[in-house]
């Protein structure tokens, strides 16, 4: 069986409201590209008609996979998807679909051929739209630790749209032990830590007020989670075969 050259994964928690359209939006944008793909949607623990609808959309588009899952976490659904994932290129996408999905010819080749390729919000030719400007300060604020603690030099590890080579994600997905917000922080961290580059790619970038990440709730969690990764790399977590 050929295996697609590209793999969509959207975490979806409570998206009952987001995912249609963004399903939409993905299917229109697929049935013009020349390369094969697949979408795999992974609904963790919704308490709305997320399951239900992703299900219904599977029913007609062949190349959707949907994957329930009862554990919460959005670093726990971006795991279980990428792995169940087939595609030479794995892509992780946001269910607000705050990027153009066009762009994300941008991540793979003949455009980009690179191990790891992350959408950035700082890089060149970046744009950010609406974007409240607490929010843009608390978001630098919290890079300024990522750059510090964990991955110097990049200037943007938290936006939601990330693509893997295939080969990558069976290597350092199951050595994943942060399942909430900051775990592509831990991703790129193994990477780099294996040698693998990583590039930014500047995106447009569009603020959903309906975002799911609470500023200042969240924020201690995160800052813990990387002193976790500095703790797990001392250990020799990160080195396992």
């Amino acid at each position: 069986m050929t295996l697609p050259l590209l793999s969509i994964v959207i975490p979806a928690h409570n998206e009952e409201s987001r995912l249609p359209g963004t399903l939409d939006q993905i299917d229109a944008f697929l049935r013009a590209q020349p390369y094969t793909a697949e979408v795999v949607v992974v609904e963790n623990a919704s308490h709305d008609r997320t399951l239900e609808l992703a299900q219904a959309y599977a029913s007609r588009l062949p190349y959707l996979r949907v994957i329930h899952e009862d554990r919460r976490g959005k670093g726990m659904a971006c795991q279980v998807g990428m792995l169940a994932a087939r595609g030479e290129y794995r892509f992780i996408c946001d269910a607000d679909l705050s990027m153009p999905i066009a762009e994300v010819n941008r991540f793979i080749p003949p455009t980009m051929d690179a191990d790891v390729a992350i959408a950035s919000r700082e890089g060149k030719d970046a744009v950010r739209y609406d974007e409240p400007a607490y929010r843009h300060f608390v978001g630098r604020g919290f890079n300024m630790l990522v750059r510090l603690l964990a991955l110097p030099g990049l200037q943007d590890s938290q936006c939601g749209f990330k693509c893997f080579r295939g080969k990558l994600v069976d290597e350092i997905f199951p050595l994943q032990t942060i399942m909430g917000w900051t775990f592509d922080v831990e991703l790129l961290f193994i990477a780099r830590r294996r040698g693998y580059k990583i590039v930014e790619v500047g995106i447009p970038w569009y603020f959903n007020p309906e975002s799911k990440i609470r500023v200042w709730r969240d924020s201690s969690r995160m800052f813990l989670d990387l002193l976790a990764i500095r703790r797990n790399a001392a250990r020799g977590l990160y080195d396992r075969k």
